[in-house]
C-alpha cells in the first residue's frame, strides 16, 4: 500500500508504526487517488450534522466562552475605547468642515490640514489671550474667599442664610477632611492626575487627525460587513446618522461660545467679577446638555457680591438664554440634528453619565438621535410587517 503513497511526502514527513499503521496507510492510500491540481486537497467530505446534541452543546458553550471574553476583552479596554470614541465623535464633528472643502474642489488631504491648523490655531489663540487674565481673576477670586467666607457665616445676609439652610461650608470641611493626605502623596497624584489628563488630551487629538483623515476609507470598510443586498440602505442609513453627529458637535459647539461671550458681556456690564472667567465656564459647561442652567446658578451666586438685585437679573437672563438656546438657537444651528423628545434627551444624559461618565454626557444626544433613526428605519417596519 505504501507504494502508492506520493513521493513528496513521504520524503519530507517520517512513517509513524504502531497498532494503527494498516488504517492509516489505507487512508493514505485512499488520499494519494483523490489527489489532483483542482483541488489539490481533495473533495470535502460529508458534513455534520448540526443538530446533533453533541454540535448544539458545542456550538453553545462556544458562543459563551466568546461572548464572555468579549464582554472581559471590552473591560479590560475601556479606558481606550472611551478615547476612541471621543477622537472619532470629534472626528465626525469636523468632517462638515472638511466635506465643504472637498466638494469645492479642496484635495482631501489639503481639507483635513486646513481644517486642523484653523481648530488648533484658534485654540491657542483663545488660550493664550485668555491664561493671562484667567490668572489674574483667580487670584482675585482666591483674594476675595476669606470675605465670602465671612459673609456665609453671618446669619444675617442672604449667603449666611443659604448656608443655614443647605450647610455647604460644612459640606466643603468634610470633603477637605476626608481628602487630606500626606504632602508629598498628594503632590505625587496631582503630578499623576495631569500627566494622565494632559497625555490624554493629546492621544485623542492625534486620534481625531487620523479618523479625521481616513474617514471615507474607514465608511467604506464598514459598510463591506453588510451583505451586498442590504448594503445600499445601510449606506444611506449611515451617512445620515454621520450626518447628524457631525451637525450636532459643531451646532453645540458654537451655541457654547455664544453662551460664553453672553456671559461675558453681561458680567462685563453689571460689573459683576472675574467676567472672563465665568464666560469661559459657561461655554465649557454648555457643552453638555442644560449646562447653561448650571452655569446660570453659579454666576448668579456670584453676582451676589454685587448686589441682591444683580443676582436675580443674573437668574432671569439666564433664563430667558435658556428659553432662546432651546427654541431659537438650537433649531437653526444644529436643524434637523436632534430631533428626540425633552424626557428622551434627559434619560439619555443619566445613562450616559453613569456609563461613561463626561464623555457619556456629551455623546449621549447624537447617540439616542442615531438610534431613534435606527429603530424608525429598522425595528418598527420589522415589527409592524411580522
Amino acid at each position: 500500500m505504501t507504494a502508492d503513497f506520493p513521493t513528496d511526502r513521504r520524503g519530507r514527513i517520517a512513517r509513524s508504526s504502531g497498532p494503527g499503521e494498516e488504517l492509516i496507510a489505507a487512508a493514505e492510500h485512499s488520499a494519494a487517488q483523490q489527489r489532483s491540481d483542482h483541488p489539490p486537497f481533495g473533495e470535502r467530505g460529508r458534513r455534520f450534522d448540526r443538530r446533533s446534541p453533541f454540535q448544539i452543546g458545542l456550538a453553545a458553550s462556544a458562543g459563551v466562552a466568546v461572548t464572555y471574553g468579549a464582554v472581559r476583552l471590552l473591560g479590560a479596554a475601556s479606558s481606550v475605547l472611551v478615547l476612541v470614541g471621543a477622537a472619532l465623535f470629534f472626528a465626525l464633528g469636523l468632517e462638515p468642515a472638511v466635506a465643504g472643502l472637498t466638494k469645492r474642489r479642496v484635495p482631501r488631504w489639503l481639507a483635513v490640514s486646513l481644517v486642523v491648523v484653523a481648530v488648533f490655531g484658534v485654540l491657542a489663540g483663545v488660550v493664550a489671550a485668555a491664561i493671562t487674565p484667567l490668572v489674574q481673576q483667580t487670584h482675585q477670586f482666591a483674594a476675595q474667599a476669606p470675605h465670602l467666607l465671612e459673609q456665609a457665616r453671618n446669619h444675617s445676609t442672604l449667603l449666611g442664610r443659604l448656608n443655614d439652610r443647605f450647610h455647604v461650608l460644612q459640606r466643603i470641611s468634610d470633603a477637605i477632611d476626608g481628602a487630606r493626605a500626606p504632602a508629598v502623596g498628594t503632590v505625587l497624584r496631582a503630578g499623576e492626575t495631569v500627566f494622565g489628563v494632559v497625555s490624554n488630551i493629546v492621544i485623542m487629538g492625534v486620534l481625531t487627525i487620523y479618523f479625521l483623515a481616513d474617514l471615507p476609507r474607514i465608511q467604506t470598510t464598514m459598510y463591506r460587513f453588510v451583505p451586498d443586498s442590504r448594503r445600499p440602505r445601510a449606506i444611506l442609513i449611515g451617512d445620515e446618522i454621520i450626518a447628524k453627529v457631525g451637525d450636532y458637535v459643531f451646532g453645540n459647539v458654537l451655541t457654547s461660545l455664544i453662551a460664553g461671550a453672553a456671559t461675558f458681556v453681561w458680567c462685563l456690564v453689571l460689573h459683576v467679577p472675574y467676567p472672563l472667567l465665568l464666560g469661559a465656564f459657561v461655554a465649557i459647561v454648555d457643552l453638555f446638555p442644560y449646562g447653561s442652567t448650571v452655569g446660570g446658578i453659579v454666576v448668579a451666586l456670584v453676582a451676589l457680591a454685587v448686589s441682591t438685585p444683580v443676582a436675580v437679573a443674573t437668574l432671569v437672563f439666564y433664563f430667558v438664554f435658556r428659553l432662546t438656546e432651546d427654541y431659537l438657537l438650537t433649531p437653526r444651528i444644529i436643524g434637523r440634528a436632534v430631533q428626540i423628545p425633552g424626557s428622551v434627551t434627559v434619560v439619555a444624559v443619566l445613562v450616559g453619565a453613569a456609563l461613561l461618565g463626561v464623555v457619556g454626557a456629551l455623546v449621549a444626544i447624537p447617540v439616542a438621535a442615531a438610534l431613534q433613526l435606527l429603530i424608525s428605519e429598522l425595528l418598527f417596519p420589522a415589527l409592524d410587517d411580522a
